[in-house]
């Protein structure tokens, strides 16, 4: 495992949409996730895939329309000790919306 900093842009650009259509990016560290299902109670955009047991979205790519679902599904996640393994970034500017648990925008993800 590598001590450097993700930048929140090296991922999953390559097939993004543009960033004026849908400025926001989900990360999800998957390898963290254990299933417990709250973000697909709070968000339509996450749903539990039956054959895995785990969370997973629908769209890693969101909207304005969007945002609010994803930053509630990444607060109430309580994988990695209530940090999640959910992260709402803006991709206009990198900073980590939700959680952010160092209160500073970097990315919290966990590699």
């Amino acid at each position: 495992m590598s001590d450097s900093v993700v930048d929140p842009s090296d991922i999953g650009e390559s097939d993004a949409p543009p960033v004026e259509e849908k400025p926001y990016k989900v990360v999800f560290e998957a390898n963290k996730c254990f299933g417990a299902g709250k973000c697909a109670e709070v968000a339509d955009n996450w749903e539990m895939d039956l054959k895995s047991g785990m969370a997973k979205p629908r769209s890693y790519f969101i909207g304005e329309d969007e945002l609010d679902e994803n930053v509630r599904a990444a607060e109430v996640c309580p994988a990695k000790k209530d940090e999640g393994c959910i992260h709402v970034v803006d991709r206009r500017t990198d900073d980590e919306i939700a959680p952010n648990p160092h209160g500073d925008g970097t990315l919290s993800v966990d590699w």
